[in-house]
Parts: structure tokens; C-alpha cells; sequence
């Protein structure tokens, strides 16, 4: 029995430390979590064959091609849905379903407007979505010029009653969207902004980092118990013009007429795809994008490009012959352009399902270059080697501060639920955001490949975790 003192010794040793480090509170230190060998093995296999796929390429294609512009509660947004539910049967999903969600649609008629002093001009420009019509033979007013939102809060003059609010808040180029988020107030909270200091209508510089001619659109909102006045973004060149006038020290003046129609009772759908979970189907691994557009372009990286990289990703699982331990579930998401009801719908119908993460790809095209998370501390050391395999595709691990993109972001705050973010270069994607400019074109199939491998890769690993990625701290409802 002499041969087996030493290894008895040093069982001693082990646990007379144990005891001494509980004796004095110290905390005897539990092995991490980590994945197997073969889920990495896996995940690398995954990576690889993302990197050659061209499926999300061929999807954006045959969405932008065979549909085209989808705003939500059109018919072709149901021709979306329609084309969403035969290319994920034919992929070989599980479970594809389109749930109703209903919604009220806006619809955009005829716009123009033009400065008529001091020296004539035309402009470009486009109705902002949900704006109410101008009289039918148009509103001619002056204008009350503000350099950015800041300015026009900070106003308790009457300086903009009886005229047309013009805000000419610029949108800086960032790679991370930021200078959107900072810049988007303006057309969001502008008009009930303006309508609150008594004015006709609000204009607004495009929310874009182009110098295009072109306007850009997107949602604005009206405030409980003000007037409801007209919206509409004027091309970046012509904000420039307008700028150039105020140095002039005469009264601007423009010609407005705008048509457009609000409140139109009707059905969208969130389309929804799944791969079954072997051991935990009940727990969701969500990755998502969404089928709407605005009505202005084909909405090609917003957000066919989403949607093309997402399936692509889950699809991958698929041809390997993955069976993920949690289930994989695809969204396709209604109306995010204009009011989030396919994600507030998700919310209600899904809050009582255990989600392991939330994640969302929707800022076009270009190459993710950053993983973030939001998960509880417990799950810290999965992420960190879930950032293992992706640092292959040039992507770097961020903070647990992630955001993951809007509808995901949505769910995130509303259900408390764990979220997973991959950026996406977003330099040049506001060029072109919500413009008839949004179009294939813009796309670099290459770019998706990578986005496709590292949404396989994370969605791959999350599925097969060992440790809950939640739950969260309870989020207050936006």
C-alpha cells in the first residue's frame, strides 16, 4: 500500500487547503464553464464554410428582385412574407409560420416643395413617415431656421408660430452608427417639438452622411394633445441652401403641399423559422433582421442584407448536420420601419419563453469588426470563447454593454431577455439609408460572407452552452 501514500498525501494537502480557505471565507475557486472540444471543432467548420457561402448574397437578390420595396401593410409586404415562408420550407426548416401582427399602415401621395424667398429655389424632399397631409392647395409660410434639435427645445420665444420649423441637424460619419443615434432625434421628436411652439409644418436636414441629392425618409411622431403638422426631410445639398439664405437676413419663405394618408387598418406578419432543439427545444436562440422596407427603394442592406445573413447563418447548422441543444429560431420581424409592431407583437406572445440570447442584423452590409454581449456575469467566460473563433474573421471582443440592433433591442428591454451584438461597419451605410439609393448594388458579397460566418459561429455556440446566458435584472418597459 506504500505506492499509494503520496497520492493520499496530497489528497490531504487538497483538502486541509479547502478547509483552511472556508475557515477563513475565502471562496474555494469552481473550474469556468467552457465548451467542448467538438462544439469548437464545430464552430470552426462553420466559419469556414460561411466565409464560401453565397446564400445570403442569392437571398437578398431574389428579395430585392422578385418583391422590391415592402412597406409595411402593402401588398407587397405580404408578397415578402409570402416569398420569406417558400425560401425557408424550401431551405428545410422547421416550423415556418407567419403570425399576424396587426398594424396601422401610413401611405405617402404626391410632394413637393419649393423656397419662394428671397430667391427661388426647388427642392428635394419627402414626406416623413406618419406625416399628415397639408391643405390640398399646400401651406406658404416662413421659415424659422434652427441649427439642430438642441436649439429648437431651447426656444421659449413665438419666434416658430405660424411658420415652418426648419432643423438643420447634421448626422456625423461614425462606424458605429452613433452619429445616426445622436442626429435621428431630430426627425423623431422634431415635429412634436415645433407643434409644441405653435408651428405649421417642420422640415428637417436628411438624416444621412451622404451629399447626394437625394432625401431621406423615415418615421416621425406625434405628440399626445398637439397638432398634428406636416414633416418632411430636404436633400443634404438643399439643407445647405437653406443654411446659405439665413445670411442673407431676409425672411426665408416656402411652398409646401403634401399628401399623404394615415391610419390604415391592416395585417402584416412576423415570419418565423426554426431548427429544433435536441435537449433544451423550449430555450430560444433568437437571430433576427426584418422584412419590411421603407416605400422609397428595394431596401436592399435595409434590410434584405439582414435577413439574406441570418438565414444563410442558420441554414449553415442545417447542411452540417448540426443538432443544436437549444432551438435555433430565425425572425423575420413586421413593421420596424414604422412602429415595431412585429417586435412588440414577438414580446406579448413569446415573454413567458426562456430566450438564451436576442440578436438582430440590421445595419447593412459592411464587415462585423466587433462582438459585444448582455448577459449575467455567470456566462462571461462562454462569451470569451465564443470571441475565440471569430477573432479568425478580424472581429474583436467588445464589453457586456451590447446593444443588438432594434427589434432585438426591443425584446432586450421589454422581457429582460440576454442579448448578443456583432457590429457592422456602418461608415457608409447612411449614405444611402432609407433613400431610392438602397440598392443591391451596394452590397459586396464578400462582406456578407463574413457576417454570415460569424453569425453561424456565435448563434452555433450560444445554442450549445453549458450555462444560461440569462436571466437579466428586470428591465423597465419602453
Amino acid at each position: 500500500m506504500t505506492h499509494h501514500m503520496p497520492a493520499r498525501r496530497a489528497l490531504i494537502r487538497l483538502l486541509g487547503a479547502s478547509c483552511l480557505a472556508l475557515a477563513t471565507g475565502q471562496a474555494v475557486r469552481a473550474e469556468a464553464p467552457s465548451f467542448s472540444a467538438s462544439d469548437m471543432v464545430a464552430a470552426e467548420r462553420l466559419r469556414e464554410a460561411g466565409l464560401a457561402s453565397g446564400l445570403a448574397y442569392e437571398l437578398v437578390d431574389s428579395l430585392v428582385t422578385e418583391v422590391g420595396a415592402r412597406p409595411a401593410g402593402s401588398l407587397n409586404d405580404q408578397r415578402a412574407v409570402d416569398w420569406a415562408l417558400d425560401r425557408l420550407r424550401r431551405l428545410g426548416f422547421s416550423n415556418v409560420r407567419a403570425e399576424p401582427v396587426p398594424l396601422r399602415a401610413w401611405k405617402r401621395g404626391e410632394a413637393h416643395a419649393h423656397i419662394t424667398a428671397p430667391y427661388p429655389h426647388p427642392l428635394v424632399m419627402t414626406a416623413l413617415g406618419n406625416s399628415v397631409a397639408t391643405p390640398k392647395e399646400g401651406l406658404h409660410a416662413e421659415i424659422a431656421y434652427y441649427p439642430d434639435l438642441e436649439t429648437l427645445k431651447a426656444d421659449v420665444s413665438e419666434r416658430a408660430r405660424g411658420r415652418i420649423v426648419f432643423i438643420d441637424q447634421k448626422t456625423e460619419r461614425s462606424r458605429d452608427a452613433r452619429g445616426y443615434g445622436r442626429a435621428v432625434a431630430a426627425r423623431i421628436q422634431g415635429t412634436a417639438e415645433a407643434a409644441k411652439r405653435g408651428a405649421i409644418a417642420v422640415a428637417i436636414r436628411s438624416i444621412g452622411t451622404d451629399r447626394d441629392r437625394l432625401a431621406h425618409t423615415g418615421s416621425t411622431r406625434y405628440a399626445e394633445g398637439l397638432s398634428k403638422i406636416p414633416a418632411l426631410a430636404v436633400s443634404v445639398p438643399d439643407a445647405d441652401l437653406i443654411g446659405r439664405l439665413t445670411r442673407y437676413g431676409q425672411p426665408i419663405k416656402m411652398h409646401l403641399a403634401l399628401q399623404a394618408e394615415g391610419g390604415i387598418a391592416a395585417v402584416s406578419h412576423n415570419v418565423i423559422a426554426e431548427i429544433p432543439g435536441s435537449e433544451l427545444p423550449d430555450e430560444v436562440v433568437l437571430i433576427g433582421a426584418h422584412l419590411d422596407s421603407w416605400d422609397l427603394g428595394p431596401g436592399a442592406l435595409d434590410d434584405g442584407a439582414g435577413v439574406g445573413i441570418v438565414t444563410a447563418a442558420a441554414r449553415l447548422m442545417l447542411e452540417a448536420g448540426l443538432k443544436p441543444r437549444r432551438t435555433v429560431r430565425v425572425v423575420l420581424f413586421a413593421n420596424e420601419e414604422n412602429g415595431f409592431d412585429g417586435a412588440i407583437a414577438y414580446a406579448d406572445k413569446y415573454k413567458s419563453q426562456v430566450h438564451q440570447f436576442v440578436g438582430e442584423s440590421d445595419l447593412g452590409a459592411g464587415l462585423v469588426y466587433r462582438f459585444q454581449s448582455r448577459v449575467r456575469p455567470e456566462a462571461l467566460p462562454l462569451i470569451q470563447q465564443i470571441a475565440q473563433p471569430l477573432a479568425a474573421l478580424g472581429i474583436a471582443l467588445g464589453s457586456n454593454e451590447g446593444s443588438p440592433g432594434p427589434d432585438a433591442a426591443l425584446l432586450m428591454r421589454r422581457n429582460a431577455w440576454p442579448a448578443l451584438e456583432l457590429s457592422q461597419d456602418g461608415s457608409d451605410y447612411f449614405d444611402w439609408h432609407h433613400t431610392p439609393n438602397d440598392t443591391l448594388d451596394k452590397i459586396d458579397p464578400a462582406k456578407l460572407g463574413q457576417n454570415v460566418a460569424a453569425w453561424a459561429v456565435m448563434s452555433w455556440l450560444a445554442a450549445q452552452s453549458p450555462v444560461a446566458f440569462g436571466p437579466m435584472p428586470t428591465a423597465a418597459k419602453p
